[in-house]
């Protein structure tokens, strides 16, 4: 038998059906928020991955346009935050009154150099006999702003390799850059540095810039010359010393000696390049010591200078500045007359007559600036590689068509005894023909 509804249950259903509804809008309500929420922070890392006003493009894209766009910046480049990148370049930016050094000070390296020479005997000489030397060059280890500038980098490499397989030089091709502080000009010293140090073997290191390119394939450097010395460059002493010329040297071409003396000289040189307000301050100096420099930051040619000047008495009876041939010469003055060189003269001099290094300063054709227009740097470059590629050629019959082409033409025709061909230059087995 059914007992009547008591008052409670009664009171318990009415209101049973009131709260369960209340429930369902609570709920409604709740879910409404959480989706506004979610719809929020989808927004907000959409944002943040593609950036805004770059709807639909893929990141990697999005990225590409941020960098192309006038005016746009962007914390996030290359995976990098850039304002983590500047903080970590301000931390190693140098006090003004804190030395710079490149490693640990070296006092002794004739004595651990010629012992480790006693020890490995055989790797002293080139195989022409000579005391070894080590050709550096390099580039930047990112693409050129001009994509022409990688192909003139190329022909530049290839030029040094020519030079260096016929005289018996090694060489050493750098993309990196060994020491942050030390970018830019500055970036020689400690590559020069570190490869002394790594091939003990190696009696001089000769650097040569990248836009720097043998147009004298047969002139060989006159190293007796050098035997009291220890840095060869080209230059005046009288520009140097009693002119005080900012261009009284060139370092873009230049021959150090592996020695105590060498190392000394690069920690002497290096304290004005670390990049920041070290290079910044030293520039001003160097602008105020040196007749007409322009006011811009300290570069390693300058500094050299104004080390020889200040302190000529320790550094200047190693010193020999060149200036018989061109270690280092001056595209502007030359590329005009390799017409006029080929019909009067031959290679060999290395002088006006038949320059040795064309040494195109001022151009950068890996670079979207230059104090020459690009077209006129490309053209002579060009013109300048076939002038010295046509000394190559002709070992195997052939050259370029003209200077300005890299299209060539047969000088000879093929014949059933080759070995019996003449090579003119004597470039092609020179140790041969110098036995015979």
């Amino acid at each position: 038998m059914k007992g009547l509804p008591t008052m409670r249950s009664s009171h318990s259903q009415k209101y049973g059906r009131n709260l369960s509804k209340g429930k369902r809008i609570y709920r409604f309500m709740d879910n409404v928020k959480i989706t506004l929420l979610c719809g929020f922070v989808t927004i907000l890392v959409l944002r943040g991955t593609i950036g805004l006003g770059n709807v639909g493009v893929p990141s990697e894209d999005a990225h590409d346009l941020m960098l192309e766009m006038p005016g746009q910046e962007s914390n996030l480049v290359n995976g990098k935050d850039m304002d983590a990148e500047e903080e970590d370049e301000l931390d190693l930016e140098l006090d003004l009154n804190q030395t710079y050094t490149m490693g640990p000070v070296i006092s002794d390296w004739d004595r651990q150099r010629r012992a480790w020479l006693l020890e490995n005997p055989e790797l002293a000489l080139n195989s022409h006999g000579k005391f070894r030397i080590l050709l550096v060059t390099g580039s930047p280890p990112k693409p050129c702003d001009n994509p022409a500038g990688d192909h003139y980098l190329l022909k530049s490499i290839k030029n040094k390799i020519d030079y260096c397989r016929i005289h018996g030089i090694d060489i050493f091709y750098n993309l990196a850059h060994l020491d942050a502080e030390m970018a830019g000009y500055w970036s020689k010293l400690p590559l020069i540095r570190k490869l002394m140090l790594t091939h003990p073997e190696m009696e001089w290191i000769w650097w040569v810039d990248s836009d720097a390119m043998f147009t004298d394939m047969v002139f060989k450097l006159p190293l007796e010359k050098y035997k009291d010395h220890n840095f060869i460059l080209h230059g005046w002493e009288k520009e140097v010393y009693e002119k005080q010329t900012w261009v009284g040297l060139n370092t873009g071409s230049l021959l150090i000696r592996n020695c105590q003396w060498s190392l000394d000289l690069l920690d002497a040189w290096a304290p004005m390049g670390p990049k920041g307000r070290i290079r910044e301050e030293a520039g001003k100096v160097l602008t105020d010591a040196l007749a007409g420099r322009p006011a811009f930051e300290a570069d390693d040619q300058s500094a050299l200078i104004y080390l020889l000047i200040m302190q000529r008495d320790k550094w200047g009876s190693k010193v020999f500045l060149e200036n018989s041939y061109y270690l280092h010469g001056y595209w502007v003055a030359i590329v005009e007359k390799f017409e006029e060189n080929m019909q009067m003269y031959h290679p060999g001099y290395g002088d006006e007559r038949w320059p040795f290094v064309t040494h195109f300063v001022g151009c950068k054709p890996c670079g979207s600036y230059g104090d020459y227009s690009v077209e006129r740097c490309l053209k002579q470059m060009e013109r300048a590689f076939n002038f010295g590629d046509n000394q190559i050629l002709q070992m195997y019959g052939f050259v370029h068509k003209s200077l300005g082409t890299f299209k060539v033409k047969r000088t000879r025709n093929d014949t059933d005894r080759p070995l019996e061909e003449q090579d003119p230059l004597n470039l092609l087995h020179p140790l041969f023909v110098q036995s015979a």
